[in-house]
């Protein structure tokens, strides 16, 4: 009989050890700040490289006018080693990602690249007298259209082609 009290006691240390470390998690869990809602991201000012882009790029540079102050920009780079390549990434209303892409790179390379793997769609849409084709599957959708100096240019991001629509709208190159 001594043998099971102690069996016994053992079990009993052995759940009582685990409630102590439960309750002592919880209390810990309780009072470490939980913040459960994105980082605000920092609005950019990219007047000085866009202006820089304008001049440099061998096609009219795109850039939005009059969208609200609810779309904030987020990130800017013209890379004219990389056939020219200009960014301009914001946050829409909703907290979505929104990036201008344009390049004099190979046409097929630069869309896999800017829109994240996305393929074509059979859906086009004229927008500010420009055919725009539709690209989804990737990990952003976007929209795509053909300059006549040999750029691409791509609207793509995680936000909903409704809100790539108004950027493409708002696009405008001087």
């Amino acid at each position: 009989m001594a043998g099971s009290n102690g069996k016994q006691k053992t079990v009993r240390g052995t759940i009582l050890s685990l409630i102590v470390i439960m309750a002592t998690a919880g209390v810990v869990y309780l009072f470490v700040p939980h913040d459960d809602h994105a980082p605000d991201i920092k609005r950019v000012d990219y007047r000085v490289e866009l202006l820089t882009a304008r001049r440099a790029a061998s096609y009219p540079v795109a850039a939005p006018e009059g969208l609200p102050d609810t779309w904030k920009a987020t990130s800017v780079r013209y890379q004219a080693d990389q056939g020219d390549r200009w960014h301009l990434g914001f946050q829409d209303p909703d907290g979505q990602y929104v990036a201008i892409e344009q390049s004099t790179q190979k046409r097929k390379d630069f869309i896999d690249d800017a829109s994240q793997g996305s393929r074509a769609t059979k859906v086009t849409q004229k927008i500010g007298g420009r055919t725009w084709t539709r690209y989804s599957g990737g990990r952003y959708d976007a929209l795509v259209s053909e300059g006549a100096k040999g750029d691409t240019t791509v609207v793509a991001g995680t936000a909903s082609f409704a809100q790539l629509t108004k950027m493409a709208q708002a696009l405008q190159t001087s």
